[in-house]
């Protein structure tokens, strides 16, 4: 496992994807954090900039404490992040924000919090049975890809 860091939260990417600045004034360095074992929805997508708003509120301009996994494929810092005392991740998905990221999943807490918002119909689950049920995220890009 990589080494814990401390950060500044500087921007919110999307619902699960964030900037942070770490080190020494002078020397910082700005790393993409891609929150690890959820998948929120994507810009594009309903409830896209929602969630995006959730987690600013969770992180936007806080220290945040990051445990690194391990690098996705774009570059970016796959990891577990923590803001004002919170576990964002589990957060994001108990909030109904973003879903427990299925492929990726080792944590057996997330798909119990995503059961959970779903059956308390909290934030983007909370039009089921009155409206489409929401698209997975990897459904969407996959939809997306397929379009272009």
């Amino acid at each position: 496992m990589l080494e814990t860091l401390i950060c500044l939260v500087v921007a919110i990417t999307d619902g699960d994807t964030l900037k942070v600045r770490c080190g020494q004034q002078g020397a910082y360095e700005q790393v993409t954090i891609r929150m690890a074992e959820i998948d929120a929805p994507e810009k594009k997508q309903a409830f896209g900039s929602r969630s995006k708003d959730a987690l600013g509120a969770l992180c936007h301009e806080a220290m945040a404490t990051i445990k690194p996994q391990t690098k996705d494929r774009y570059g970016r810092t796959v990891a577990r992040v923590e803001c004002r005392g919170v576990d964002a991740n589990a957060a994001m998905v108990k909030l109904g924000m973003a879903w427990a990221y299925v492929k990726y999943q080792t944590d057996p807490k997330f798909p119990q919090l995503e059961q959970q918002a779903r059956s308390q119909r909290v934030g983007l689950w909370g039009d089921l049975g009155s409206a489409e049920p929401p698209i997975a995220p990897w459904e969407f890009r996959a939809q997306s890809k397929q379009q272009n």
